[in-house]
């Protein structure tokens, strides 16, 4: 199977396509803007250049590659930068699907597309509503969120309107090695690795503690995309996390069992979003009766592995 993941060049692409090659059969293609050697990325994936905001190299990016299956990974997804800069979140993310859609409807209307939401599309959430399923209303509270419910929409406007198969998927909060500080567990991670280094003070910066989240790692939420576009029902909308709620704290408290530093926890109110929910977590129910996706990965190898990568990571700069 040939298929594209927009977005390879990031986080869970490259979990992505590193999956893909180790479960055989496909042919990856990678679309980024600028053709540079990506680290961590499988040099075995062939990279195709446009910026998915600009309609006409997109157009002929699919053209070229031909998919039969695109994997939409690409976004604007922290909530913190969306609320600095709202509008630049709402036309990279929106107009990218618009032009990536619109592509595909013209020289692939027969690939299978994953649009990837978010958790943020749920929004407020009464204790009712938990665990939280599909159904629920969506109250975004966050102008990241309200991008992710208008490609939510589109996905499924494209599908009844154009005939596009699309496979929605609303993935919970997810780590693992290889992410960015931009959240909360490699921010956790990389302060200590730091630390265990004396290239820190011991004082931890954290923001809102008590907040309760469903975590899960990315190597499973990848496994669970490849399985929604092998076996997602068409025009159908996906829930996919743990179903475990896990407050903030316990994962503060599961890195600092991985190390002996003890840093003062400090804090920091500009950390803090301006409105936080306090519990969210997801019924999984969906996915699991249509593909038999379940998170599998022990969150403790989670946390060791997160913590370990940023280990690597800062002995490498010191080294370098």
């Amino acid at each position: 199977m040939r298929v594209l993941i927009t977005g390879a060049a990031g986080f869970v692409g490259r979990h992505l396509a590193a999956h893909l090659y180790d479960t055989g059969g496909h042919e990856v293609w990678g679309l980024a803007r600028a053709r540079k050697i990506i680290e961590g990325l499988d040099p075995r994936v062939r990279l195709v250049i446009a910026d998915l905001r600009e309609a006409e190299p997109v157009d002929a990016a699919i053209a070229q590659v031909r998919p039969d299956a695109v994997y939409h990974l690409a976004s604007q997804a922290s909530v913190a930068r969306s609320l600095a800069d709202p509008l630049d979140t709402l036309i990279n993310n929106v107009v990218g699907q618009v032009n990536l859609l619109e592509a595909c409807a013209k020289h692939a209307p027969h690939a299978r597309i994953l649009v990837v939401g978010s958790n943020e599309e749920y929004g407020l959430t009464r204790p009712e509503e938990l665990p939280i399923r599909e159904s629920k209303e969506l109250r975004p509270i966050s102008p990241y969120a309200v991008s992710k419910v208008t490609q939510d929409m589109l996905g499924h406007q494209y599908f009844a309107t154009r005939g596009l198969p699309v496979i929605r998927v609303r993935p919970f909060t997810h780590t693992g090695p290889g992410q960015e500080s931009l959240f909360v567990t490699p921010a956790f991670a990389r302060q200590l690795a730091e630390m265990e280094l004396e290239q820190r003070e011991l004082r931890m910066r954290v923001g809102f503690l008590d907040g309760q989240r469903d975590f899960t790692d990315v190597r499973d939420v990848v496994r669970g995309y490849r399985l929604l576009i092998e076996r997602g029902e068409l025009g159908e909308v996906y829930n996919l996390g743990s179903g475990v709620p896990r407050s903030v704290r316990s994962i503060l408290d599961g890195l600092l069992e991985l190390t002996s530093v003890r840093p003062v926890v400090d804090v920091d109110s500009t950390m803090i979003r301006p409105l936080e929910m306090p519990v969210m977590y997801a019924d999984c129910s969906r996915i699991e009766a249509a593909t038999g996706w379940r998170a599998e990965i022990p969150f403790e190898q989670t946390l060791s592995d997160v913590l370990d990568d940023w280990r690597a990571r800062m002995r490498a700069a010191t080294s370098g």
